[in-house]
């Protein structure tokens, strides 16, 4: 008997996307083909994964256009492929994929990664956000298999579609070992780390002006994004070039190397739309998974994480002096420090995607 095929969708450049590898993973061991499909950019680093990629050279990367041109390019692509199963990662992949299953009568799993009509760069745009929202009015009730990645995103959905939704978290691999793969600790300094998409109200702009007030400690950005650019002004007009290394984008595979080393890990996402308001990122747990004490939003999803394992703490104002003043406690109580730690290290053990993927393995074998 021949294996099932299914073809994964994204319309990143596949080098940062930690859960899309996760599930294209879990999909191995449970012996299905596997292909994943991406876009390639200029400054895109190779992949080398356990399954094939194929990544699409496109004539537009940003806008109206490049989302068009992905579609079209997916949607012949889909069409002319052999798969018995498609999944499509967030909703900028979902119109090719919902016209081809149609089409070829293939089932079809939604991965939904953010609640994506709520996301800062669409919230403030209510044009562009209302093409967005039809798409999903259209396709989303007709859904028979659809997973998301926080509680309170999966409910938002459900009461406004009425589909059957399950939570499948961002929770990295356990990690067995760390090495400094790249030595990102300054001497008689703390560390602190951001890692992660480097875009809009993600708290990045008032860290950094944070950084003016904040004593004996270091900044290591690790990520990319649409202002990044804006950022690296930022760091330079403030001159705080000692004081904060941005070290852009960095395989997935190697970023565990570089987080074990932070004394404090920060996830600042600020209140601005339902997908920063109920957002659970990679990050937070990746800080855990390395042993790394979290300082986060006081965002509802976050919020919960920290109080039940005991492995930070809270800020409710996103603000330059508030960070300042939280991250100078902090870091100036090593007893406090010291506790979060261990519990970080308790709480991975639970806090992993060897537990996670049990409800990926049982959600798979339901799909209609």
């Amino acid at each position: 008997m021949s294996k099932q095929k299914v073809i994964l969708s994204v319309t990143n450049d596949l080098v940062t996307d930690q859960r899309v590898n996760r599930v294209c993973n879990s999909l191995l061991n449970l012996n299905y083909e596997v292909l994943l499909v991406g876009r390639q950019l200029k400054n895109s680093l190779p992949v080398d994964r356990k399954y094939p990629t194929k990544r699409f050279n496109l004539w537009f990367n940003k806008g109206f256009l490049f989302y068009a041109n992905y579609n079209v390019r997916l949607f012949w692509f889909l069409l002319f492929s052999k798969s018995t199963l498609f999944w499509s990662n967030d909703l900028d992949t979902l119109p090719a994929n919902y016209l081809v299953s149609k089409l070829k009568g293939i089932k079809l799993v939604y991965d939904s990664h953010e609640y994506f009509t709520e996301v800062p760069e669409l919230v403030n745009r209510p044009k562009v956000q209302k093409i967005w929202q039809n798409i999903e009015q259209w396709i989303f009730p007709n859904l028979k298999n659809v997973i998301t990645v926080s509680n309170q995103i999966a409910e938002e959905y459900t009461k406004k579609y009425k589909n059957n939704i399950t939570v499948i978290r961002n929770l990295p691999t356990k990690a067995k070992a760390f090495y400094p793969v790249k030595n990102i600790k300054k001497e008689d300094s703390k560390l602190l780390i951001y890692q992660g998409a480097v875009n809009v109200n993600r708290g990045i702009e008032p860290l950094i002006e944070a950084m003016q007030y904040i004593k004996n400690a270091h900044l290591c950005i690790i990520g990319d994004g649409d202002v990044f650019d804006g950022i690296v002004a930022k760091v330079l007009d403030l001159k705080l070039q000692d004081k904060i290394t941005l070290l852009g984008k960095v395989p997935f595979e190697l970023l565990p190397h570089y987080t074990f080393q932070a004394d404090l890990g920060v996830s600042l996402e600020e209140n601005v739309g339902l997908n920063y308001k109920y957002a659970l990122p990679n990050k937070l747990f990746d800080y855990i998974n390395a042993g790394v004490p979290v300082l986060t939003s006081n965002l509802p999803e976050m919020e919960a994480v920290v109080a039940k394992y005991h492995v930070g703490e809270t800020i409710s104002s996103i603000n330059a002096t508030t960070i300042a003043e939280k991250i100078n406690e902090l870091l100036n109580n090593n007893e406090k420090l010291s506790l979060y730690t261990a519990n970080c290290k308790k709480a991975k053990e639970e806090l992993c995607w060897e537990n996670e993927e049990q409800k990926l393995y049982a959600f798979i074998k339901e799909i209609k």
